[in-house]
Order: C-alpha cells, then sequence, then structure tokens
C-alpha cells in the first residue's frame, strides 16, 4: 500500500470557498481543496500555507486546526493502473486569505483557482476532499471527524 499525508486549506469567505481546478497529466479535470503532500520533516501547518501560495498565488495563514480524515482508495479504482491501494491521510485547516492574487500554479497541475459559492460546489466535478473540508468547516466537530464521503457520480477520489 503506498501513503500519502497532505494538508488542505478550506477558504470560506461571504459564501464562498476557494476551490483550485486540477488538472492530470491526462487532461482530465476536477476541483479541489488548495493543498497537497506535505513534505519530508515538513510541518503540515507549514505545508498548507505552502500549498496555498504554490497552488493560488494568494498568502494565507492557518485559523483553526478543523480535523484529520484517512482513506484508502483501492487499487482498482486509482487513477494510475495497476498501482497499489492507497492511504490519503489529509489535515485540514480553516485558513484566511491574507494577500496575494488569485493565478493557476505555474508549471503546474492546477489551472485556475476560484472562489465558488457553497451552494454551487454540488453541481461541479469533485474531489471528495472538497465535502469533507466543508463538513468539517460547517460542524466543527469536537473528534475533527467527519463520515465518509461516498465516491461517485461527480465526487471522485
Amino acid at each position: 500500500m503506498s501513503f500519502r499525508l497532505a494538508a488542505y486549506a478550506v477558504c470560506i469567505e461571504g459564501g464562498r470557498v476557494l476551490l483550485a481546478r486540477y488538472v492530470s497529466p491526462k487532461g482530465e479535470s476536477n476541483w479541489t481543496l488548495p493543498g497537497g503532500r506535505v513534505e519530508h520533516a515538513e510541518d503540515p501547518f507549514d505545508a498548507v500555507i505552502r500549498e496555498v501560495a504554490e497552488e493560488t498565488g494568494c498568502d494565507a495563514v492557518v485559523e483553526r486546526l478543523l480535523g484529520v480524515d484517512s482513506r484508502v482508495i483501492p487499487a482498482a479504482e486509482r487513477a494510475v493502473p495497476g498501482g497499489p491501494e492507497h492511504q490519503n491521510v489529509g489535515v485540514y485547516y480553516q485558513v484566511r486569505i491574507t494577500g496575494g492574487q488569485l493565478r493557476p500554479e505555474p508549471n503546474g497541475e492546477i489551472a485556475a483557482a476560484v472562489w465558488t459559492p457553497i451552494p454551487d460546489v454540488a453541481c461541479l466535478r469533485r474531489s471528495s476532499l472538497v465535502d469533507i473540508g466543508l463538513a468539517l468547516a460547517q460542524t466543527l466537530p469536537a473528534t475533527g471527524h467527519v463520515a465518509a464521503v461516498p465516491v461517485g457520480g461527480l465526487i471522485q477520489h
């Protein structure tokens, strides 16, 4: 089984959430939260700020830890054929944008970063990470955990 530790930013402002449009090397796209892999020896707190800057062009500050999500993606459902099962552990932070200007990720996989009205999210092809992040931000569970989001239809791994 492969493993990844990642940090994700949940930026909500004026009834909108900041989303990033991920485009795979094959040209398929979906919407996700700004964030990504925590580098070796990097603190997830620092990683989320770095990822927001890299993927959106914006400066951010962490306001609070929202929670942690762990999911196992079966080998048959992975985007990379022939790969093993994959576990992704995501640390979700509520962040506030403090400066910068939205732009695509230079030489990266994020083609756009946009503020999206929260009710419009349900109509988007998106990563389940978006739904987990919004659920954490809206419910603020004391345990920092929400139920798994079913994958299918518009919701992808």
